[in-house]
């Protein structure tokens, strides 16, 4: 009994690795479409229709694109430490050193992509550099990857709301004139594969319903 209790305390979600399975997927794909270092017509025209928009969302969209700064996993992770989430800390600290690792020698090194102000014709650029390499988006790698492992301890309601500022700074990132949208695609296919993997390694600690559960599925197995 005191084996099936510790058991039961950690679970490793399965749908952590199809969220991997599609992340690596999309990073595949998307490596493969900008692997020349241009931008396809029909990615000009979804940058121009973003990067296009009023200027008046400005500030928002600025605020949104904070949600993927390197260092915002270390913030939640100090949170997740005063909630006694301790697993969930160590997830959120392995991510930095990985995602470093991930963006620059892995991803970098194969698609070498500059800027909008580079690869765009007349970009409009809010405060960004002109130049540099773009390819993945490291702030929609942060901001995926923080989606996905904070999913299993929130509600539906705050799960809505991490997922739809992970778009958001996606989007803010073209809007502000800093990445192209296969950036973003691929950088948000990174923090899928990283998050995933991460929650699914460390593991998320059980509910009582879902300890009850496991514990009637093993009941119901050892009965003949």
């Amino acid at each position: 009994m005191v084996g099936t209790s510790r058991r039961a305390r950690v679970i490793r979600p399965w749908y952590m690795l199809v969220f991997a399975l599609v992340g690596v997927v999309v990073v595949v794909v998307s490596s493969a479409i900008a692997y020349d270092g241009t931008a396809s017509a029909p990615e000009r025209f979804v940058f121009e229709a973003i990067n296009g928009l009023p200027d008046f969302l400005r500030a928002p969209m600025w605020v949104f694109q904070l949600a993927g700064l390197i260092g915002l996993p270390l913030v939640v992770a100090l949170v997740a430490l005063v909630l006694r989430k301790f697993r969930l800390v160590l997830a959120l600290l392995l991510l930095v050193p990985i995602k470093i690792y991930i963006e620059q020698p892995l991803i970098k090194g194969v698609v070498d992509r500059q800027r909008p102000g580079r690869t765009q014709d007349d970009p409009i650029l809010r405060d960004v550099p002109a130049s540099g390499e773009s390819f993945p988006s490291g702030h929609a790698a942060v901001a995926f990857s923080l989606a996905v492992l904070l999913t299993p301890y929130l509600g539906r309601r705050w799960r809505i709301v991490v997922w739809t500022t992970a778009v958001l700074n996606s989007v803010a990132r073209i809007y502000l004139g800093a990445h192209n949208p296969l950036d973003v695609v691929a950088g948000a296919g990174a923090g899928l594969v990283m998050g995933g993997l991460l929650t699914f390694l460390v593991g998320v600690p059980a509910t009582p319903e879902r300890s009850e559960e496991a514990g009637a599925d093993r009941t119901a197995e050892r009965q003949p």
